[in-house]
Parts: C-alpha cells; sequence; structure tokens
C-alpha cells in the first residue's frame, strides 16, 4: 500500500501515514516521503514505535547525520547518542532538571523564533524530532513557513532583502534570554557564522527567508538597524496565517525543513511535567552564502 498524505494546509504540512518507520523504506514510499517534504516543509508521522537507532536511520535517509552541540558545553553528560539531541527537560539521570540548572537556562533558548543549526557554517537540512513522553498541558511546536512569509513580502523588500548576508551564532539567542554564561573554550568552538537571509529551495525552486534567534546583526548595516530588520520580518513571519502548531502525541515524529522554516517550543510546566523528545539532525551540503556564490572568508 502506498503512503498516505494528508495537508494540514494546502502548502503546509502535511501526516503522513501507512508506513512503518522503524523498518526499511520501499523506494517508492521514500520517493513518496521526499516529494511531500519539498510541498509541505513539515511532515507528522504518527505512532512510530523507534529505537534510536531506528531514528537515525530513517534520519540518514536525508543526509549526513549532525552531532549533538552539546558535546561543546562545559557540563554535558549526555543522556542519547551524540548522534541525537536531547531537547528533553530531564538530566542526564533521567529526572526532571532542576530550576537553576545550566541545562535549562541553555535550552530555553528553544522556545524563541529559530532554526535549527544556522549558528554553524554548514547549517541543517532537515531535522526529525521523536516524542517518547509528553506533558499533558502545553510544550506544542510551531512552525512557520519562512516560503509563505518571502512570497507576501512586498516586491520592494525583496530586491533589498536578496543580496543581504546575516550573522548567526548560538551566543545571540542565549544573550536574548539573559543568559550569557559561557567559557571561552564555548565561544572559541562555536564562532560566529554568515548565512544569506533569502535562499532558494533546490527541490522547489521556490525563494524563502532565512531567519532565526540566533542572527545577530546584518552586515553592511549598523547593529542596531541589522537587529530591528532581523525583528521586524520575523514578526512579519510568524504571523498566525504563516504558521501550524503541532500538538504532540507520544510517539510522533516530526520532519522539518530547516531551510525554509521557523519552529518553537511552547511554555509547559517544565519542572513538573516530563518531555522526552529527541531530535536527529541532517546537515545541508554546504554554507547558504557558499550556495549562493557569495565570497566569504575562511573560518
Amino acid at each position: 500500500m502506498a503512503i498516505t498524505v494528508c495537508p494540514v494546509t494546502p502548502s503546509f504540512a502535511a501526516e503522513i501515514g501507512d508506513v512503518d518507520l522503524s523498518k526499511p523504506l520501499a523506494p517508492a514510499d521514500l520517493e513518496a516521503i521526499k516529494e511531500a517534504f519539498a510541498s509541505y516543509a513539515v511532515l507528522i508521522f504518527p505512532d512510530q514505535h523507534l529505537s534510536q537507532d531506528q531514528h537515525l536511520d530513517f534520519a540518514r535517509y536525508f543526509g549526513p547525520l549532525e552531532t549533538t552541540i552539546a558535546l561543546h558545553r562545559k557540563d554535558a553528560q549526555l543522556r542519547l547518542r551524540p548522534e541525537l539531541s536531547d531537547v528533553s527537560n530531564l538530566a542526564h539521570d533521567d529526572t526532571v532538571w532542576e530550576k537553576d540548572s545550566r541545562q535549562r537556562m541553555f535550552q530555553l533558548g528553544n522556545r524563541l523564533w529559530h532554526t535549527d543549526s544556522s549558528f554553524k557554517r554548514r547549517p541543517a537540512l532537515a531535522s526529525l524530532l521523536y516524542a517518547r513522553a509528553i506533558p499533558p498541558i502545553g510544550g506544542h511546536t510551531e512552525f512557520a513557513d519562512e516560503r509563505a512569509a518571502y512570497d507576501a513580502l512586498p516586491e520592494e523588500t525583496k530586491r533589498r532583502l536578496d543580496t543581504l548576508v546575516a550573522e548567526h551564532s548560538i551566543f545571540n539567542s542565549r544573550a536574548r534570554l539573559g543568559f550569557t554564561d559561557f567559557s571561552d573554550e564555548e565561544r572559541q568552538s562555536m564562532p560566529p557564522v554568515p548565512q544569506v537571509l533569502v535562499r532558494t529551495i533546490a527541490e522547489s525552486g521556490r525563494k524563502s527567508l532565512y531567519l532565526a534567534s540566533h542572527a545577530g546583526r546584518i552586515l553592511g548595516m549598523s547593529e542596531p538597524e541589522g537587529r530591528a530588520l532581523i525583528d521586524e520580518l520575523v514578526a512579519h513571519a510568524t504571523q498566525r496565517q504563516f504558521v501550524y502548531i503541532h500538538r504532540w502525541r507520544v510517539h510522533d515524529l516530526v520532519i522539518w525543513d530547516d531551510r525554509c522554516t521557523m519552529h518553537r517550543g511552547s511554555d509547559f510546566d517544565d519542572l513538573r511535567w516530563r518531555r522526552d523528545v529527541q531530535r536527529a539532525t541532517v546537515s545541508d551540503i554546504a554554507n547558504t552564502c557558499e550556495q549562493a556564490g557569495i565570497a566569504i572568508a575562511a573560518a
């Protein structure tokens, strides 16, 4: 039986049925999934029962795996394999984290609008988040369609943005929350990187904004002017008509295109309820400036 594709909207987010991701995929099913991914950018696979290995095996169909940035943190104690990012509210001993834990302060940045790994020179192509336990209230994930947001801009604004480059850093997003407790070694391990402000998605040919809370300034602009433009564009791209809210169920796997979406986690009582979710992240082919043919200095 072929997979079933049930769109949430005509062009953004779709549920996928009649497929078991714990098993190797038939070529026709994989091709259909990739076609749906190119069209809808966010795909939801309900009721998947996956081990860590099976989660990673499915992610590899989309490209090479990243390793978690937790390895760069001075307090790193991993609960999962290093190819998985632990975006739960659980400490390494599987208990709910403490209120003032450094891990919690760092991960609260996930509640800001962002796209994964834009702070890496080679950013993410796709993220695959799998839910093992969810809170009874809250803890949703919101997704913004940056393709539709770009399409809705005035033509004059599109022309202005087309050649702009922003500087991204994980420390920018954390500083927005007042969290600046990083060692020199941590900062040196993840230096700022340039990324284009508008990119073209190869599979569809559509143009998209490329935004994140990690973006701190725009090259060639004063810092206040660049930050104001980024904030204005994020506010535009996250208007209700561009946003899908995913209300998690246990054993949901959601994959999204990091090249043309932003996302954020919503609030929940993270000192009371367990939210056990793990993310595999697939690397893009190159830095966005390199893909666009814009010369950038070597890191």
